[in-house]
């Protein structure tokens, strides 16, 4: 059997999950809480990976977690093994093995975030699956028209990035390539609904809308560190405690891991023909050479050992403040020009920064509460103290003041 795209996406909306067999490829973290997510809403799914390891790590996490949900009885032992059973393990990526993705309505790539292998496996792929099937890619940051380029038919390679845990975040960035169908994206975000996410419409950009727009909160920290205004623990103590976000920059990152962190920050600034604004630190880079990649080595911005000391954060207000004033000026002004480039509409930015990472109020929302006028200050003050385009403020902000109108309405 192979899938046909309905054009009625109501029709799509309404057909059993049975009949909608789900592809993953790559059983990482990521592939596989995809894959997990497309089981427990009733898909048939098809979990392949390259690394037999990889695969049974997956397998098994599949299992923990449905062990989990038993014993926290959010579902029945009958309903978990119903959702194992579901689950279709593919050793490798060869010929054969991606021959098991012929009747999948949707095929999502989440492998190594390198072009060359992601244009490799979806050539591929458009040969196997049926004309009308979606193929969807996780990439964080690759250009989905570069990735499409491979296909014979591009109008269906889609961007379809989920947030690590993916079973747990609920945001789903659905990106449209300038050679992607509307019918398409708009099949990819039906099916993102089903499974309960929340979907934001990005364009096609480098870092697509939040890790393009959270940039500034790695950036703009790192750049104060190596400044020497504060400290990696007063930095994270300033943002979390007086800003209010749920993790500082620093820890955040040694969670993300600094490799990945790196790569991202490298891939938007290339991808923007070197853009002041997401310039990568190399404060950064020298971490990761060194190997200090976070929690997942035990040592980052901070330790992970037995005996690593207690952060200990210079708590004066007057700095917090300072710190804070100075990141949220950043932020505010690269969710403006988000919108300016028209990566995406205002109601989805804010949607995006507070589901996908977490922030306690939208960007835009967050300038008003400042002051449009108060925002411009701040980033023509750094502006002139620095003379780094890094700082350059979006012509927006100026416009909208002087029609006394609203960042988020104006």
């Amino acid at each position: 059997m192979t899938f046909t795209l309905p054009h009625d996406v109501s029709t799509l909306m309404a057909m059993p999950a049975a009949e909608l067999p789900i592809g993953v490829i790559g059983a990482g973290a990521m592939g596989a809480g995809i894959a997990q997510v497309a089981a427990v809403h009733g898909h048939p799914v098809v979990l392949a990976d390259a690394q037999a390891a990889a695969l049974e790590r997956a397998r098994a996490g599949h299992v923990a977690a449905m062990t989990r949900d038993v014993e926290k009885g959010r579902r029945t032992r009958e309903d978990a093994d119903a959702v194992l059973a579901r689950f279709t393990y593919v050793d490798g990526v060869t010929a054969d093995a991606l021959s098991h993705f012929a009747p999948c309505t949707m095929v999502i790539e989440a492998i190594v975030e390198q072009l060359a292998a992601k244009q490799t496996l979806f050539r591929a792929l458009d040969a196997i699956v049926s004309p009308q099937a979606i193929l969807a890619s996780n990439t964080s940051s690759l250009s989905i028209a570069a990735i499409g380029s491979a296909c014979t038919r591009a109008e269906r390679v889609v961007g379809v990035h989920f947030f690590n845990p993916a079973p747990i975040m609920p945001l789903v960035e659905i990106i449209s390539a300038i050679s992607t169908a509307p019918e398409f994206a708009t099949a990819a975000l039906t099916l993102a609904h089903r499974w309960g996410k929340t979907t934001v419409r990005v364009t096609d950009t480098p870092g697509f809308l939040v890790n393009r727009v959270a940039r500034p909160y790695y950036g703009e920290s790192l750049r104060m560190l190596e400044e020497g205004m504060a400290d990696v623990a007063t930095i994270d103590w300033a943002l979390t405690t007086i800003g209010g976000f749920r993790m500082g920059p620093f820890t955040l990152m040694d969670m993300i891991g600094n490799d990945v962190n790196f790569a991202v920050s490298c891939s938007v600034y290339e991808g923007t023909f070197h853009d002041p604004r997401y310039r990568p630190s190399v404060t950064q880079q020298r971490l990761v050479e060194a190997g200090w990649l976070g929690r997942k080595s035990g040592r980052g911005y901070y330790r992970y050992d037995a005996e690593a000391p207690a952060p200990a954060p210079v708590m004066k207000a007057t700095l917090g403040q300072q710190i804070v004033d100075r990141v949220l000026a950043m932020l505010v002004n690269e969710a403006v020009t988000a919108h300016e480039l028209g990566i995406a509409s205002r109601p989805h930015i804010e949607t995006a920064m507070t589901t996908g990472v977490n922030y306690p109020r939208g960007l835009l929302a967050w300038g008003d509460l400042i002051g449009a006028g108060e925002i411009l200050h701040r980033l023509e003050r750094l502006q002139t103290r620095y003379g780094d385009p890094r700082y350059r403020p979006s012509p927006r902000i100026a416009e909208i003041i002087a029609g006394q109108g609203t960042l988020l309405n104006g």
